[in-house]
């Protein structure tokens, strides 16, 4: 895989694939502009060297007709200002209009699409749609970690088209810090999961059994796990046909020697609401028509004392459903304890990296990642379809 700065963009038509897909409020304002931080540096080199900068995006799931509310009008005025120059919007991503405006363009000059996913080819992987984005540029460049697990035409097929072809400061950055944390990592090497489902964790858990030194679950999932250990959950959510494959996973553990921590406490409230009677209560002592929603006080202190001599942590999924106050404090919690570890410490997963944002403790980690479900890819021990377009996860020298 090629980085950007080993092809030549002096006086070309770059055409740079992010993630713009950011919050908006009701008033179409944008609540939080990481995403188009996060890829700024990779744009300002395409500019520094005199590059004409072609931008392309989706957002949210219009699926595949014009939207309204799902235009990037909004990233083209945020963007302009934090470049400190005009951003052109086009009114699609394809056809003889944006073509136009294309073949107008100087260099250092800055022309954002529209919305990707307005047409049905992109999500589809389609060539043809493929082909009419790559006929708009002379170098592609993917600097969109997150949507790298998706086969979709901006990601796959027109890196397949294109001989001119890189990955972006920030993709590089993803990967290298992956592979520092579990391909040669300092150690111990602690990896925390949590959330609600084992089911979309279970693969990356089995991969990682053979890479960490510790694990540490939380999270509805931990109910699962529990149950596999004879205890009464109550009504809290667990998946019951992976109940005996997580008393597996949990034994694999014991037999390798991994220290695989559970919560012992929980929150439980008889209902998920912001206003309902909450307890905390031992794991053991559940009552029936109760759910646990957070991992309690004395959970919150045994997971910190697992963190305290990490050299490497990684960490994917909540520790309850932080989202209300009430059960917000296991995950921030987990935040704190991570912040004040010395370890190198990886954070991936949407809801994971909100937690970290609102507790205000993001300068503390070292690396909060931009794409969940491309982090949970890697944590499974697969490759990215988007990364292995361009050639695979190692650099070309």
């Amino acid at each position: 895989m090629k980085s950007i700065k080993g092809l030549d963009l002096e006086g070309r038509r770059v055409l740079v694939r992010v993630d713009f897909n950011v919050p908006l409020d009701d008033q179409q304002n944008i609540t939080d502009d990481t995403r188009i931080r996060e890829v700024l540096q990779t744009l300002k080199y395409v500019l520094d060297h005199r590059g004409k900068l072609i931008i392309m995006s989706h957002m949210g799931r219009p699926k595949g007709k014009f939207v309204e509310k799902y235009s990037l009008n909004p990233v083209a005025k945020r963007l302009g200002r934090l470049l400190g120059q005009e951003v052109a919007l086009a009114p699609d991503c394809i056809g003889p209009e944006v073509e136009t405006m294309v073949s107008d363009m100087k260099p250092e000059d800055v022309l954002l699409l529209e919305n990707l996913r307005f047409h049905e080819g992109e999500e589809k992987n389609d060539p043809a749609f493929a082909a009419a984005l790559a006929a708009l540029c002379d170098v592609y460049i993917n600097d969109a970690f997150a949507v790298c697990h998706r086969k979709h035409a901006s990601v796959c097929a027109i890196a397949e088209q294109k001989e001119e072809k890189g990955a972006g400061f920030l993709l590089i950055k993803e990967i290298k810090y992956f592979q520092d944390a579990m391909e040669n990592p300092r150690r111990p090497l602690v990896a925390i999961v949590g959330g609600a489902k084992v089911s979309s964790k279970f693969s990356a858990l089995e991969n990682m059994m053979s890479k960490v030194n510790k694990v540490i679950i939380g999270g509805a999932m931990a109910n699962t796990f529990l149950k596999s250990m004879g205890y009464s959950i109550g009504k809290s959510m667990v998946e019951d046909d992976l109940v005996a494959a997580a008393g597996r996973l949990r034994q694999r553990a014991l037999e390798e020697g991994i220290k695989f921590y559970l919560p012992v406490d929980a929150v439980v409230a008889q209902e998920l609401d912001p206003k309902a009677e909450t307890k905390i209560v031992p794991f053991q002592e559940i009552p029936d028509d109760w759910m646990a929603l957070d991992i309690g006080p004395a959970t919150s202190m045994l997971f910190d004392e697992a963190l305290y001599n990490a050299k490497t942590i990684v960490w994917n999924g909540p520790m309850g459903v932080f989202e209300v106050d009430a059960f917000s404090r296991g995950t921030l919690s987990m935040v704190h304890s991570v912040a004040d570890s010395f370890a190198l410490s990886i954070v991936g997963g949407g809801d994971t990296d909100v937690a970290v944002h609102s507790s205000g403790q993001k300068e503390r980690i070292s690396y909060i990642s931009t794409g969940g479900g491309a982090f949970l890819k890697l944590l499974e021990g697969k490759s990215l379809p988007g990364v292995d377009a361009l050639g695979g996860s190692e650099l070309a020298e």
